[in-house]
This record gives C-alpha cells, sequence and structure tokens, in this order.
C-alpha cells in the first residue's frame, strides 16, 4: 500500500463493514491473500505482500497504483461468498 491512498483503503473497509453478511468473507480471503507465516512477522497482521497487492491490482484493473473502489471490493467479497456457496452445493 505504499504510494497509494490509504484513505481509498478506509473506505473500502468501511464498505464491507457496513456489510456484516460479508465479514466472515472479507477475513477469508485477507488470510487467503497473506503469505504463509504471517502471524510471526510484527505486526502480525494478515495482509498480503506487496508485490503479489501490486500485482492483483495491475491484473484487477490495468493500474498497479489505482486502489480497489468501495464498491468493486464489495462485489469481489460478495462474488467469492457466492462462488464459495455455490461449490459447496456440488459436494
Amino acid at each position: 500500500m505504499t504510494g497509494r491512498p490509504w484513505w481509498r483503503w478506509v473506505r473500502a473497509g468501511g464498505a464491507v463493514a457496513a456489510r456484516p453478511g460479508l465479514w466472515a468473507t472479507g477475513a477469508r480471503q485477507a488470510l487467503r491473500l497473506a503469505p504463509a507465516g504471517w502471524w510471526r512477522r510484527w505486526p502480525p497482521v494478515p495482509r498480503p505482500d506487496p508485490d503479489y497487492l501490486r500485482f492483483r491490482l495491475e491484473t484487477f484493473s490495468g493500474d498497479p497504483e489505482r486502489p480497489p473502489e468501495p464498491g468493486e471490493v464489495v462485489s469481489y467479497l460478495t462474488w467469492c461468498r457466492r462462488w464459495r456457496r455455490s461449490v459447496r452445493r456440488r459436494r
């Protein structure tokens, strides 16, 4: 997140916080994006590796410096939740 407007990430977090139905999905995705052993590094926060985050932002929007808009984060997490539910039903 270095060099990126931090307030845009706060707005995205606020959009997710306003939707309790996405909290578990958001936590699950944060843990999936975090590098292995994240709890051993200070501060123990499951945040993605900066290079990986840059790559994901570039593949998402074409611009690794543009943080996602709050609505984009909500849409992504909603898609993740629906996909997970559809996979569980097939089992």
